[in-house]
């Protein structure tokens, strides 16, 4: 039990390390006849990929994709789709003063304490490297949700300053580097960054990624709760720290009353007066907005020494060199958007052949 494969119906397997020559992985459940090209992956990809601005590492990588199998004449087969891209831009040298060392609050202790051997470059499977792959993976799950499912992340706080919903635009959310829906709040973020970047620290993210036409049933009430997968696909991203789920924490703060989506019959079906469930109830979709949001913990990798110790258990003080994100909350909505269209994309296929 390796758990490199993420899924059910359609899963995908990555491989690969942040140092070694590619990363990858294998797409298995697709259907049949669905288009696909590497055009249609890309743009995805370079929403993620790595030093497009002052703000993100600048470890510069192009992040190409290549499709080795499971495509024909531009429509899937129904075998496993490889995808492959190759690392063109890796530092391992920056590695070498902390090989031994371990870094406070990354995975290099508990890498060692269960494998008793790691690869300390950039942090190996531990690496954010690793989220391309999930991109990747996610374009061709939103080829199998089709266009009527609309999927749309972004990035709603960094530190203790959060996004102004006033003038909230999605589209905004491509005309900046920050992946931010509000125009005026740019300029506050990019202050704060800069002065992160600076100190050589780091700061925390909110991200919120949204899903729009998912039609009610999809889901199951007890193991394969649909919010109980998507928890656990936006935790497995490297850094969140929590999950929530429409209203989320904030419910803690309401009343029954102020929590309940009322319910009244329009034209097309049930109208609800709110949507404090964040889109699903029992673990099954209700046909509203899924709406969820990921905190994200400051990076591990700062520059500011501090204090651990070594694999010899020797006490230690470590300065982390390298080229790092002063908030990994930046690149971290198109990521969020590609697990949520993997879940749904499985979730589609499990209702399909449950109920037909």
């Amino acid at each position: 039990m390796s758990h490199n494969t993420f899924g059910h119906l359609f899963r995908f397997t990555s491989w690969g390390e942040s140092h070694g020559p590619a990363i990858g992985c294998v797409v298995d459940g697709c259907p049949p006849g669905y288009l696909l090209t590497e055009e249609i992956i890309q743009p995805y990809l370079d929403a993620r990929r790595p030093g497009t601005s002052r703000h993100v590492t600048q470890r510069r990588e192009a992040d190409r994709v290549k499709i080795l199998s499971g495509v024909y004449n531009n429509r899937t087969t129904g075998t496993p789709i490889s995808l492959l891209i190759e690392n063109t831009d890796a530092r391992s040298k920056d590695y070498d003063a902390i090989a031994e060392a371990y870094r406070p609050g990354h995975a290099d202790y508990a890498y060692d304490a269960k494998y008793g051997f790691r690869d300390p470059r950039g942090g190996g499977r531990a690496s954010a490297r690793e989220t391309a792959v999930r991109v990747a993976a996610g374009a061709v799950a939103r080829q199998v949700l089709g266009e009527g499912i609309r999927i749309a992340g972004a990035l709603v706080q960094i530190g203790d300053v959060p996004v102004s919903r006033a003038d909230w635009d999605w589209a905004e959310t491509r005309n900046n580097a920050l992946f931010c829906p509000s125009r005026s709040t740019v300029p506050a973020w990019e202050a704060l960054l800069d002065r992160t970047r600076k100190a050589g620290s780091s700061v925390g993210a909110l991200v919120e990624v949204i899903a729009h036409g998912v039609p009610a049933g999809w889901g199951a009430p007890v193991y394969g709760k649909l919010d109980a997968d998507l928890a656990a696909a936006m935790m497995s991203i490297p850094a969140a720290k929590g999950v929530e789920i429409g209203a989320g924490f904030g419910a803690v703060r309401l009343s029954g009353e102020a929590n309940a989506d009322e319910m009244r019959m329009g034209e097309n079906g049930p109208v609800f007066s709110g949507n404090n469930n964040g889109g699903v109830l029992g673990g099954i979709s209700t046909g509203q907005d899924l709406v969820v949001r990921i905190a994200f913990k400051p990076t591990s990798s700062i520059l500011t020494p501090r204090q651990s110790i070594n694999r010899k258990g020797e006490e230690i003080t470590v300065q982390t060199r390298g080229r790092h994100d002063p908030c990994v909350g930046v690149r971290a909505a198109p990521i969020a958007e590609a697990m949520l269209a993997c879940v749904l994309a499985d979730h589609k296929l499990r209702h399909r052949g449950q109920c037909g």
